[in-house]
């Protein structure tokens, strides 16, 4: 038991800045799902068991025109597609974890990515048990502002028009703050620049795929370079 406590401990504050923006993001999705005429029991079941952020955005409007089970499917694989290179770069971390891989697998959205790629626990502190509280703190945020999102939006009416903008402000408050964290701004230079090639390249609709297929090819082959930046 103490040493999930010292975990916690040690997870909270790098959870901080996902507290605030998962609350006002999650409340966005809540009013959104009660302006589609989905109680707030429904809000909190999709918040706890789906967990997809974008993606449940874009299932509000699929929901009102009927569930289509292929459709569905077609649709998350290419709103987030990015969990599969997620995934990849997160396997030799999540082995070591026991039981708790499974959660830290269905857990893994990109603001707890972002975290678990350059936080680290003091000593003493569990690693398993520090990547579990991260997750769980994070997936608990979403859950919280989604419930407050239904209830505010069963006694408020007003236009909802562009509120799930949030969700891009949401990522550019953590894209500061990771640069701010870290000395090497290589990935993020690799990421970017791959980013907007292939945006141009491929198109808005189309450049997401290949843009992860090319960064993590560029950051494979200058790994050793960014190990070496990152011990200067």
């Amino acid at each position: 038991m103490e040493e999930k406590k010292k975990a916690l401990k040690a997870a909270f504050p790098h959870t901080i800045p996902v507290l605030t923006g998962f609350i006002v993001l999650g409340a966005a999705y809540g009013i959104l799902m009660t302006e589609a005429g989905y109680s707030w029991v429904w809000t909190v079941l999709t918040c706890t068991f789906v967990f997809a952020g974008s993606m449940q955005f874009v299932s509000v409007g699929m929901l009102s025109l009927g569930f289509h089970p292929i459709s569905a499917v077609l649709m998350t694989l290419m709103v987030n597609a990015r969990h599969l290179f997620y995934g990849i770069s997160m396997l030799q971390k999540f082995n070591s974890a026991g039981k708790l891989k499974l959660y830290l697998i269905f857990s893994l959205c990109d603001e707890t990515f972002s975290i678990l790629c350059t936080a680290h626990p003091p000593a003493g502190v569990s690693y398993k048990w520090f990547m579990f509280f991260i997750a769980v703190l994070d997936h608990l945020y979403w859950i919280m502002g989604g419930l407050l999102g239904s209830v505010l939006g069963s006694f408020l009416t007003f236009n909802t028009k562009g509120i799930d903008f949030v969700l891009t402000a949401l990522f550019v408050v953590i894209f500061i703050n990771q640069w701010k964290a870290t000395k090497n701004h290589l990935p993020v230079i690799v990421g970017v620049g791959a980013s907007l090639i292939c945006l141009i390249l491929f198109g808005p609709s189309n450049f997401l795929i290949p843009a992860m297929i090319v960064i993590l090819l560029l950051i494979t082959l200058l790994k050793k370079p960014m190990e070496k930046e990152e011990l200067l």
